[in-house]
């Protein structure tokens, strides 16, 4: 069985017929063609498909795309036109914190909503801000480095 769903991505509207069983990430990476956020463990445990629904931060791989109906999505491509959005890219650019990129998505995503909910976080904060997702490449340090930086800037 289908249904009609609408949702609301990056400010644009998407229109789709879906299963029951469909999550949010195989509606913005399938329907509105944003392959941003990654399908990593598939799990819910890596967070490289992290988005923001109604501002919180969240696992699309495990969310239903039928309870994101009436709620406002914001994928790693959204952040292209947010300020802060615009200083997390640069800060993990400047700070050396992207190597193979894969997780970056989903950090950005998680570090985004830490800021909106605390604009100037302590070093722990950061760290438990970005608990949720994990990342092989870099270790972590540049990570928390370019979130610190972004918030920086932001007080600014």
């Amino acid at each position: 069985m289908t249904m009609q769903c609408v949702l609301l991505i990056n400010g644009s509207t998407y229109r789709a017929e879906i299963a029951a069983e469909d999550t949010l990430l195989t509606l913005v990476r399938d329907v509105a063609g944003l392959k941003g956020s990654k399908l990593g463990c598939n799990q819910g445990v890596c967070g490289a498909c992290t988005v923001l629904v109604g501002g919180w931060p969240v696992r699309a791989c495990l969310t239903l795309a039928a309870d994101c109906t009436d709620a406002d999505i914001v994928t790693v491509e959204g952040l292209e036109r947010d300020t802060i959005g615009v200083r997390l890219q640069r800060a993990f650019g400047e700070c050396g914190a992207v190597q193979c990129g894969f997780c970056i998505p989903g950090m950005l995503m998680s570090a985004r909503a830490l800021l909106d909910k605390n604009p100037a976080p302590s070093l722990d904060q950061i760290r438990i801000g970005l608990s949720g997702n994990l990342c092989r490449c870099s270790g972590y340090r540049k990570i928390v480095d370019a979130v610190r930086l972004a918030a920086t800037e932001n007080a600014a």
